[in-house]
């Protein structure tokens, strides 16, 4: 028995409610266009210039890479609270390349990090953890569940 089987078996008659029963893929894209759409979250001036790491060496070729990237952590936060600045620069970090000598992780850019929480928190969406980091508030839990709900419902619509 395939594991497309095994997964169609059980995805029929269940009903989406949270971002967890949506692919993390379709909820960040569908996120991300929602944010854009929204006009809530200001673009910086240097986002288009900004290295996302000190291990790139550009920056990056999407024009909306700051909306994928926000859509990405909310996701992250709703799925584990507590997460804060310096979890997500060792989540988006990566491998720098060094010539001849071996790899070496670093990780990245703590601004970006901090500028898209900020933004969060500004909009409503996340709040500050008592035990540290960042927490979805009950208005962004109920913004997020609906986006996953309409990016499923986009899914089957396409199937």
């Amino acid at each position: 028995m395939s594991i497309e089987v095994f997964d169609n078996y059980f995805k029929e008659g269940r009903k989406i409610v949270t971002v967890k029963d949506v692919e993390p893929e379709q909820f960040i894209k569908a996120f991300s266009q929602h944010l854009k759409r929204q006009g809530r979250f200001e673009l910086p001036k240097w986002a288009d210039v900004v290295k996302t790491s000190k291990a790139k060496e550009l920056p990056p070729s999407d024009p909306d890479w700051l909306y994928v990237r926000t859509a990405s952590m909310v996701r992250k936060i709703y799925i584990r609270k507590g997460m804060g600045v310096g979890a997500f620069k060792k989540v988006y970090g990566g491998q720098k390349r060094r010539g001849t000598c071996t790899n070496v992780f670093t990780k990245a850019s703590g601004k970006i990090a901090r500028y898209i929480l900020q933004q969060l928190e500004e909009m409503g969406l996340v709040e500050q953890d008592e035990q540290g980091g960042r927490m979805i508030t009950k208005e962004g839990q109920r913004e997020l569940d609906t986006v996953a709900v309409q990016a499923a419902a986009e899914e089957e619509e396409e199937d």
